[in-house]
């Protein structure tokens, strides 16, 4: 957006931007090998521990040997888009113009494919840096409808795979998501808004407002993610593209009396297996 071969001057270019100047000659560094082997095992432990916020997470890399102070722990769970996961007051203030709308699923039965869809973002570690992976999932059959992999926290992507979904699925009559900012941008909600899809949105912190793709990234982590050490943005979608269609098509769940999500999704009865 800012350009130094061109007038006005930088400093007239961030007032009018309305940034600091001392962000232009900001280059951010990478992130070095100690810290990726923190994160990672900060992930691993978020998913046993989703309530452990910095305080608790500290001390449980203390018990293994990690030497990181709360404040540097703090920092990278921000970085990774995760926090503590506990039902508390919402005293979070949304961005600038961005509005928060009510969860809408409570005592709400959700009982056919497409009434409810929920999307969330979750940190995907690599051998060298991290992606972050949106996800669309059809509520009833636990369904992934669209994906996208970025290596920012950002709106694109997330708008990106909602338009795929709604491509090749038509459209939910609930979307629940967190109160993120990419989903409480403009732009994400007015897509829902212009689709007439009704928007809802789980409690701040609350984990098991959105407990279905909370459940599917521990799910993929655990049988997919933790087993590798992908050393590429490239391999990383290759190899999670294979899983998600063994998800999808081939997983069976108990939740769904054996069935994968792409047959819930159809409401197919699961086969009944030959007689021995």
């Amino acid at each position: 957006m800012t350009d130094r071969a061109h007038e006005p001057s930088l400093t007239r270019q961030a007032e009018l931007l309305g940034i600091s100047r001392g962000s232009l000659y900001y280059e951010p560094r990478p992130v070095g090998e100690a810290d990726l082997r923190l994160m990672r095992r900060i992930d691993e432990l978020h998913k046993d521990c989703p309530f452990a916020g910095s305080r608790m997470m500290k001390g449980l890399l203390r018990q293994e040997g990690f030497t990181a102070g709360r404040l540097h722990v703090a920092t990278l769970m921000r970085t990774m888009g995760i926090e503590a996961l506990y039902r508390r007051p919402n005293t979070s203030k949304p961005a600038p113009g961005h509005k928060v709308y009510p969860y809408l699923l409570r005592k709400l039965a959700v009982t056919r494919s497409n009434q409810v869809w929920a999307m969330d973002i979750t940190y995907i570690p690599m051998a060298r840096g991290f992606v972050y992976l949106v996800a669309v999932v059809d509520w009833f059959s636990r369904k992934v409808l669209a994906w996208r992999l970025s290596v920012t926290l950002e709106t694109g992507p997330c708008l990106e795979a909602l338009n795929e979904a709604m491509a090749r699925y038509g459209k939910p009559e609930i979307m629940n998501t967190d109160q993120g900012s990419q989903f409480t941008s403009i732009d994400f909600t007015k897509a829902l808004k212009d689709a007439e899809i009704l928007i809802g949105m789980d409690g701040k912190g609350a984990w098991r407002d959105n407990v279905f793709v909370e459940r599917l990234w521990r799910t993929i982590k655990y049988e997919e993610v933790y087993l590798r050490a992908d050393d590429s943005v490239t391999a990383a979608r290759e190899s999670l593209g294979r899983y998600l269609k063994f998800y999808n098509t081939r997983r069976p769940h108990s939740s769904l009396d054996g069935r994968t999500p792409d047959q819930a999704y159809l409401n197919t009865p699961r086969p009944i297996p030959a007689a021995a």
